[in-house]
């Protein structure tokens, strides 16, 4: 199963652009922080990540705040087909409450 859940604040976002369909696609950056535990040892974990959400969703993230922690969930993918690096494509998105 292709499931990921994070919580992360927007850093970044592009202006809303429309696929040739004309499907809504919001494009932006997050920012994670926290510490996790791994083998018993206490370890901070910083990350940015790219993320993109269609259709319905697009809306919902261009409506999020800047710097406000969300919990996100989606899936990844490939950026492109003949790409390495990958997206993280938003389906749902839940206002934490905290900034």
């Amino acid at each position: 199963m292709n499931r990921l859940q994070l919580s992360a604040s927007i850093v970044e976002r592009e202006p809303v652009r429309y696929t040739p369909a004309g499907v809504p696609i919001a494009s932006c950056t997050l920012q994670h922080r926290t510490e996790v535990v791994e083998a018993g040892i206490a370890r901070q974990v910083e990350l940015t990540m790219p993320a993109v959400a269609a259709g319905e969703a697009s809306g919902k993230l261009e409506n999020c705040g800047m710097g406000v922690e969300t919990l996100f969930t989606g899936f990844l993918a490939k950026k492109s087909r003949n790409a390495r690096t990958l997206v993280f494509h938003i389906t749902e998105m839940q206002d934490t409450g905290k900034d």
